[in-house]
């Protein structure tokens, strides 16, 4: 039996796990990371910002007591970033040395492991230990179709290849999240590699129990007021961008700052900008508070 089979005989003792850590999850969230981790299959989660597939990644890392890398992915990002690159100033100066003491170098010598900077692929690849290190491939909808056709060796196979090196496996292979907030639709060939999982806005009931964990110091009144009023919030037409989890948190907060118990007590004018970040939404929002507030 392996470590992580020991850990997590089944999928429930991963739920209380995540909850440990006060990470809420659904019973179809809980069993894609349940086979992602067994199965040693990468897992992508897509849904809109803010809905919490960094923080499984991070919570995950937790439970498992082994290092997050986290790769935050955006147009034009290249290997070098990802992966691995060569300390080209450490390799200069070892040719001036070598030229000062008369010594022939072998391109062997340069191109060797003295001289190599891992990144977060490569890193995760040679963690040792026998639970798994967790990447984090953020936001791969944000990075370009030859990066995303450059992953699928890791992804399949767990390895990477270096010209220079040659072909590097995983003792232990890692445990990959990739998230996407679908502003492109990814290949079919990275997705046939991975398990996949939408999340979707929390449900009310949900949302009060993140914000109890989060943010103790309110009382279930204000939080029970404040996922409603979020949730009208999303409802409205025409918003930009529907404020997530993150932002939930954060205008709870400053509630709570400015002494609001209600949040029907709560003006327009006001706190408005930890809750929604555009222009246009918060006008919005403004505009028609009073109405959608209402219980």
């Amino acid at each position: 039996m392996t470590a992580i089979e020991e850990k997590f005989p089944e999928v429930q003792s991963l739920r209380a796990a995540l909850e440990e850590q006060d990470y809420i999850t659904s019973p179809g969230l809980t069993t894609a990371l349940f086979c992602a981790l067994r199965l040693n299959q990468p897992l992508l989660l897509e849904g809109e910002p803010g809905v919490g597939k960094t923080e499984a990644a991070k919570a995950l890392a937790r439970i498992l007591g082994t290092p997050l890398l986290r790769l935050q992915c955006y147009e034009g990002i290249a290997v070098s970033e990802a992966v691995y690159e060569w300390n080209y100033p450490k390799q200069l100066l070892a040719i001036k040395l070598a030229e000062s003491e008369r010594r022939h170098l072998e391109s062997y010598d340069l191109f060797s492991e003295e001289y190599l900077i891992e990144r977060p692929l490569l890193k995760a690849l040679r963690q040792k230990g026998s639970l798994p290190t967790v990447l984090l491939v953020d936001e791969i909808d944000r990075a370009d179709d030859e990066f995303e056709a450059f992953l699928l060796e890791m992804l399949g196979e767990s390895t990477i290849s270096i010209p220079e090196l040659g072909t590097i496996s995983a003792q232990i292979p890692p445990a990959i999240i990739l998230t996407s907030n679908r502003t492109r639709d990814l290949h079919d060939a990275l997705k046939r590699r991975c398990i996949y999982h939408w999340i979707d806005y929390p449900s009310i009931d949900k949302v009060v129990e993140i914000l109890r964990r989060k943010v103790p110091e309110a009382n279930t009144s204000l939080l029970t007021q404040a996922a409603n009023a979020v949730n009208k919030v999303r409802g409205l037409q025409n918003l930009q961008k529907p404020p997530g989890m993150a932002e939930t948190i954060d205008w709870v907060r400053a509630l709570i700052l400015l002494g609001v118990d209600s949040v029907e007590q709560l003006s327009p004018e006001i706190a408005f900008g930890s809750l929604v970040k555009y222009r246009e939404d918060l006008e919005l929002t403004q505009a028609t508070w009073n109405e959608q507030v209402e219980t």
